[in-house]
């Protein structure tokens, strides 16, 4: 054994020296020839061998062949490989830098009475609308229905004497309906309508990453823009999900504008509605859009599951109609778990509710008749709030087929709108204000709002398959929620086979939007998957701080 061992040994010693020898004497041809360097030049002649005797039983071996162990000499990462994503806690978004909302009880006798009013500054015209909470902030659009608004944030931490905590102005900001955000990286975002002249407008994004002083960071014209008629030229509303911005441009239909860096927003499509439709609010859920005209009796629900072409639903081209099937004109409208809310505008004022959780067959679901003249609605909880000229009114919709009115509330001037915000609401005029006090504030119930917020309504639907590759997820909550507590760590998408969420996450964009949250993938999904959308306890919370409480989950499938 000793004697065999030796053998090999010598073999192997024997066999790396003449390829040694061959591999010097390769060289020196080389040196001998510079020019053949770096050169296709033919390979040194290694076909000489050695005279060696063949041990018995020795594995075969070619000359300069390495017989050292191999050893794994791969890094323990790959360069290239990205190291696993891990999602973050669901309430790690904050906190927010304003107060919020404070958890403050009011007597029977305080309700429905204005304590404090709103106000921009000296280029505010009295011309109001909605507010929202933003960063711990009420923040409320101001602007005439012609040139000059701003942006106000107040501090809220007394409601009764509300505070300053930043503000800016543009000459080219015109009456908003609607704000919609967005994050990128470190920044965020806000889009509002804009104008710049009788011919040229469309919207305007604001930067408001710093409350305390947000700035315009551009305007984007609209094909069509006309401004003398404040209805049928214009852009009424806009809406954010994700990469895009939907507007609703009345005659002119829905634009969509590419807003992935809303420093230079790009319009890419318009889609006009055949006969001619005057859009004046649209709403995103998923791969739904709403559509509904202002001052009309009709509603469009379009496929957007190509975020770029909205497409017709069969069946999903409806007139608003009565319980007794009449027609009727709403001013404007807003959704609430599945339905769209309709403020009855012809004959009087109140409320048509229509269910839409089935696009394909929306349906009369209840309806109020007031004395009133319809102007825009909200939905908390069980409680629709509606604007209604001469006054605002607060309705009990528990029931939808037996709605209530529950309380009036007044202020001077065209009393279009009344917006919720915990125990507190907001009413806004948008003519004939007396100076400064185009917005005021009121309780409207005595107990803060200690109700964790919920998702009422998924679109697509809860175990959909054969979706488009590049559809989004819609989430429409119970009320108005934090749009800084909606983000990737307290709403996940991921494949549903993969090991662990943090395996299959997809990365997303996460927008919201009042009460509706869209979560966007940044890139199209893979076909014939099914993917898991986790909404997790403790993130999402609503303006009062609250947060939900039970996680929910979704899965939707993918088709070719």
């Amino acid at each position: 054994m000793l004697a065999h061992a030796l053998l090999s040994h010598r073999n192997i010693l024997m066999t790396l020296c003449a390829a040694c020898a061959l591999t010097a004497l390769a060289c020196q041809d080389n040196q001998d020839d510079p020019s053949d360097q770096g050169t296709d030049a033919p390979a040194a002649d290694m076909s000489a061998t050695v005279d060696m005797p063949e041990a018995a039983d020795e594995p075969d071996m070619k000359p300069g062949e390495d017989m050292r162990p191999e050893l794994d000499m791969k890094p323990a990462v790959e360069p290239d490989m990205k190291p696993a994503y891990v999602y973050p806690a669901p309430d790690s978004w904050g906190p927010n830098r304003g107060p919020g909302l404070p958890q403050m009880s009011f007597t029977q006798d305080q309700l429905y009475q204005n304590c404090a009013y709103l106000d921009g500054n000296e280029k505010d015209k009295d011309h109001h609308n909605l507010v929202v909470m933003y960063d711990g902030y009420v923040l409320m659009p101001w602007a005439h229905e012609g040139q000059v608004g701003g942006l106000t944030f107040f501090d809220m931490s007394d409601p009764c004497n509300p505070t300053k905590a930043g503000e800016n102005w543009s000459n080219n900001m015109r009456e908003t309906h609607s704000i919609g955000f967005a994050r990128r990286g470190d920044k965020r975002y806000a889009v509002v309508k804009g104008i710049e002249s009788v011919f040229m407008g469309g919207i305007q994004f604001w930067d408001i990453t710093d409350t305390s002083q947000p700035e315009v960071v551009t305007n984007l014209n609209l094909e069509g823009f006309f401004y003398p008629d404040a209805y049928k030229r214009v852009t009424l509303s806009v809406f954010w999900q994700g990469r895009y911005v939907y507007g609703a441009g009345s005659l002119n239909g829905v634009y969509v504008v590419d807003a992935l860096d809303p420093s230079a927003p790009e319009q890419v499509n318009q889609y006009v509605f055949e006969p001619l439709m005057q859009t004046g609010q649209v709403h995103a859920v998923g791969n739904l859009l709403i559509t509904t005209t202002a001052e009309g009796r009709r509603a469009v629900l379009l496929d957007i599951s190509d975020p770029t072409n909205p497409m017709p639903i069969p069946g999903g081209d409806f007139q608003i109609k009565d319980g007794e099937g009449v027609p009727l004109e709403a001013y404007f409208s807003n959704m609430a778990n599945g339905h769209i809310f309709f403020a009855r505008k012809e004959g009087g004022g109140g409320l048509i509710i229509y269910d839409i959780r089935d696009p394909e067959n929306p349906t009369f679901a209840g309806e109020y008749h007031s004395d009133g003249n319809g102007g825009y609605v909200f939905v908390k909880d069980d409680h629709a709030f509606v604007g209604e000229s001469s006054r605002a009114v607060l309705y009990d919709v528990s029931d939808y087929q037996d709605i209530k009115e529950v309380a009036r509330f007044e202020l001077q001037g065209d009393l279009d709108t009344i917006t919720p915000l915990g125990n507190l609401a907001v009413l806004s005029v948008d003519d004939k204000a007396d100076a400064n006090q185009a917005s005021a504030i009121a309780p409207w119930t005595t107990d803060p709002d200690t109700t964790a917020p919920h998702v009422q309504w998924v679109y697509p639907n809860d175990g959909d398959s054969n979706l488009a590759t590049t559809s989004r997820f819609g989430l429409m909550f119970n009320e108005m929620v934090d749009v800084g507590s909606a983000f990737e760590g307290s709403l996940r998408l991921y494949r549903s086979d993969a090991a662990t969420p943090d395996a299959g996450r997809v990365e997303i964009l996460v927008s919201t939007q009042e009460n509706i949250v869209n979560v966007s993938p940044t890139e199209p999904l893979e076909p014939n998957t099914s993917y898991t959308l986790e909404v997790l306890a403790n993130g999402i919370i609503d303006y009062s701080g609250n947060a939900l409480t039970e996680a929910q989950t979704y899965t939707f499938t993918t088709g070719n």
